[in-house]
Parts: C-alpha cells; sequence; structure tokens
C-alpha cells in the first residue's frame, strides 16, 4: 500500500537527517544557546508552507522562539496608468524591504534567526538572510544541499540561502521535494520538505533544552492549554522568560 511506502520513505529520510544533519543542527543550538543566555533574542521567520507555525506557542515548545515577519506595499499608480519604466540605479526591491524591516524592528546584533527554503532559490528568505546578517545577527538556514546545488537561485545577487546563513541545516529533501516512486506515474508524489524542516527545527529546540540544561539552567516551555493546569503553568513559564531570557 501507498500509505506504507510512505512511511518507510520518511523513515528513510529521517534517518539520513540524523546521520548527515545533527552536528548542524547541535551547532544552531548552540549558537541559539549563547544568543539567549547573553541576553539576545531566538526569532523564527517563514520557512515555506507555514513550517514556522509549529514552533510557535506550541505545548512543549519554547517561550523564547518569537515570530518574524513583515509586508510591505506600496501604492503609486499614476493617473490610473500602469507602464514599466527603467530606473537609474540599481534597485533591488526585495533586498532593501528586508533591510528596512529588520532595521526597523526589535532585531539586534547578537540574536538568532532561523529561516527557511527548501530549494534554497526563493528570493524572499535570502534577502532577510543577508539583511539580517548585515545586523549581525546569526542566520539559521534550513533548506535541501542537494536540491538547491540543482537550481538556480531567483535572487538578483544569484546567491542560494546555503550562501548567505552563518549555519547550514540540510533538511535531505530530495530534489523536487516529491519523494515517493510510484509506479505507473512519470514524476515522484508526496512532498518531504513539511516532516523533514519541522524535524529539523525540533531537533534543534531539544538541543537548546539540553544546552542549557547541562548549563544549570531552567528552560521557560509551554504547556497545552487544553490540560486544565496550562494558563497557569503558561504564565509562569512567561515570567520566568521576561526574567532570565530564555
Amino acid at each position: 500500500m501507498l500509505q506504507h511506502d510512505y512511511l518507510r520513505t520518511v523513515r528513510a529520510l529521517l534517518d539520513e537527517l540524523e546521520d548527515k544533519s545533527s552536528r548542524q543542527t547541535d551547532t544552531a543550538a548552540e549558537a541559539i544557546v549563547a544568543a539567549l543566555v547573553a541576553g539576545n533574542e531566538f526569532y523564527i521567520s517563514a520557512m515555506g508552507h507555514g513550517n514556522e507555525g509549529d514552533f510557535l506557542h506550541r505545548a512543549g515548545g519554547l517561550v523564547a522562539s518569537q515570530p518574524f515577519s513583515f509586508s510591505f506595499n506600496t501604492h503609486d499608480r499614476i493617473g490610473g496608468i500602469e507602464r514599466e519604466r527603467e530606473r537609474e540605479e540599481t534597485y533591488d526591491t526585495g533586498l532593501e524591504t528586508a533591510r528596512l524591516a529588520v532595521r526597523s524592528s526589535h532585531m539586534r546584533k547578537g540574536d538568532c534567526l532561523i529561516t527557511g527554503s527548501v530549494s534554497g532559490r526563493s528570493s524572499a528568505p535570502i534577502s532577510l538572510a543577508i539583511a539580517a546578517g548585515e545586523l549581525g545577527v546569526t542566520v539559521i538556514g534550513i533548506t535541501s544541499v542537494e536540491y538547491s546545488s540543482r537550481v538556480a537561485s531567483t535572487h538578483p545577487s544569484g546567491q542560494r540561502l546555503m550562501d548567505v546563513c552563518s549555519i547550514v541545516v540540510d533538511n535531505c529533501v530530495p530534489y523536487g521535494d516529491a519523494g515517493l516512486d510510484v509506479s505507473g506515474l512519470q514524476e515522484r508524489i508526496i512532498p518531504m520538505s513539511g516532516v523533514a524542516t519541522i524535524t529539523a527545527c525540533w531537533m534543534i529546540q531539544a538541543q537548546v533544552v539540553e544546552k542549557l540544561l547541562a548549563r544549570g539552567l531552567q528552560p521557560s516551555y509551554y504547556l497545552s492549554l487544553n490540560r486544565p493546569e496550562g494558563s497557569d503553568f503558561n504564565r509562569q513559564m512567561r515570567e520566568q522568560y521576561n526574567r532570565q531570557g530564555f
């Protein structure tokens, strides 16, 4: 049955993730711990397909995980007419928007930021990684090294996400994302990036907890709000986080 084939494919992917990327996730966790202990922040931005939402305000997740997102629009039609006009100066709208967002935010030098793109070619996370890196932020990129190595970047610089991050975590997703071979179909089906990206990020957070405890520090984390004591527990954890920063 295809559902069992899918599960076997996922198990093989998780084994590869453990074998190839555990050192990378541990390095990312060390950077996050160092930032938090020094009084800095840990941000999570878009990683594609809404995967970042899995790490915010989740039962068992870190209170320190803070969202980072932005949007910017201009409405400047002239006389109701739209026409393409050449710009005299070189201007990268995506990068300049990301720079504006980063420098207008609470993000500071010494913080950590996780972002992601399975293909590594998407312009938005690349621009964000560049802008945050310019500020002195440690940028952790979740991407597929194999996939990214086989495609061209859509960013004006020609760089891929793995080229502009401080720490690269390979989520080991195959080229094209889909990973299940099915007889009778020309191409693979069922994406692998969701489970791989989410697993890699929870590996990082698990290591953050381990490293904080090893230093004799108590991490702040959430309890499910669907447990009767969840609301009070989480209030105490938020107060603890506000006092100690992790």
